[in-house]
């Protein structure tokens, strides 16, 4: 245990230092100077504050208040040492953050006690202080954890979605970052930002509902086939609706409402506006982008630059003109998530936790004639 002892008399250092210093493993640093007394603590983590009432430069009743407003010493045990001073000024070093009086004409045998007293609580107050910062570690990587099996959870849900529609998982993950990049250049809150990079990816996972000969159909579907297709919407929102996790409320809000449209010629309600929620309106630029940019069995890859076009035609009917507007803001990095190749992703933003770290690569082994016909864009 660390001790900080002041007292412009060399006597009282004395004395004080060699009773302090019999208590097992307490070591004192004594001042007479008050002010180098109180740098010393500012740089150093002591365990116990013993100061003198009156010392030349700074009253003792001066120090504790200094002392009192360095985070440290919020909690440590501050004594005054006196001799004979009044009511007023105990009540004052009271209220400046004084934790007990010791007099200077105790005699020898009760002014060891009475230190050995103030060492124990000392001792008790450390001890207090490392449990809770002990605990707030435990609690703290415990809620991590738990977060990132959410997380984890989240993803490889959303790529088992992806698996039914013959796609290795890189279109859930662009989708993710495309939607944190508008959300970013919205300026939405960083929690927000990265609660919808994560909920993204559920955004069609209504589609485990829809059967294989309509999803992987390769000519064109049927009216009746075609409204089976936009059920997954509703069927999103069901599979995560009324969930007690933020997260997951997110995802089911984004499920289900993706497929609206601006202006009010999307499904399955026909929002329109700011009747869509946001986070909504996000990935539904985030999706077709991605639709428009990747090559499929049925169509070549659209370049970069003609499908932003495309957005920017949309704008105000099919999307939120913001959303496209902050999409376009943060063009390199958009390009940078389109660019990157299959299993070169690059690290999540903020050095949070990246769950595609942990998810693997999936390809459906299908019959590549049966692949699915495009619908982001519906």
């Amino acid at each position: 245990m660390d001790v900080l002892l002041v007292d412009d008399s060399s006597t009282m250092l004395l004395r004080f230092r060699r009773l302090l210093e019999a208590e097992t493993g307490v070591t004192v640093a004594a001042f007479r100077d008050p002010a180098a007394a109180l740098l010393e603590a500012r740089t150093r983590a002591f365990d116990l504050m013993l100061v003198d009432y009156e010392m030349p430069g700074m009253d003792g009743v001066t120090f504790i208040r200094h002392s009192r407003a360095i985070p440290h010493y919020a909690r440590v045990p501050v004594v005054m040492i006196t001799s004979s001073v009044g009511d007023a000024v105990r009540l004052e070093a009271l209220e400046a953050g004084a934790t007990d009086f010791l007099d200077k004409r105790t005699d020898g045998v009760e002014l060891s006690v009475r230190l050995r007293n103030v060492v124990r609580l000392a001792a008790a107050v450390r001890h207090l202080d490392d449990q809770a910062v002990w605990l707030a570690g435990e609690v703290e990587t415990a809620v991590r954890t738990l977060r990132e099996r959410e997380e984890e959870i989240i993803f490889r849900l959303s790529l088992a979605v992806e698996y039914r529609d013959n796609d290795t998982g890189d279109h859930t993950w662009r989708v993710a970052r495309y939607s944190q990049i508008m959300a970013e250049g919205l300026d939405l809150p960083p929690d927000l930002c990265r609660r919808l990079y994560l909920a993204a990816p559920l955004h069609d996972v209504g589609k485990v509902a829809i059967p294989d000969g309509i999803l992987l159909k390769k000519d064109r579907l049927t009216r009746a086939e075609f409204d089976t297709i936009r059920s997954h919407a509703q069927i999103g929102g069901r599979i995560l609706g009324g969930s007690s996790c933020e997260l997951i409320r997110l995802a089911a809000e984004i499920a289900e409402t993706h497929h609206e449209k601006w202006d009010g010629s999307g499904y399955p309600d026909g929002r329109a506006g700011e009747a869509i929620p946001l986070a909504a309106r996000i990935v539904a630029v985030a999706d077709v982008f991605d639709a428009l940019t990747t090559a499929r069995p049925y169509k070549e890859a659209m370049p970069f630059e003609e499908a932003l076009d495309c957005l920017r035609q949309e704008s105000g009917r099919h999307f939120d003109p913001a959303c496209v507007e902050a999409f376009a803001r943060r063009w390199p990095e958009v390009l940078a998530v389109g660019r990157a190749a299959n299993g070169a992703r690059p690290r999540a933003f903020g050095g949070a936790t990246e769950p595609w770290k942990r998810s693997p690569q999936l390809l459906r082994e299908i019959d590549p004639s049966r692949a699915a016909v495009p619908e982001a864009a519906e």
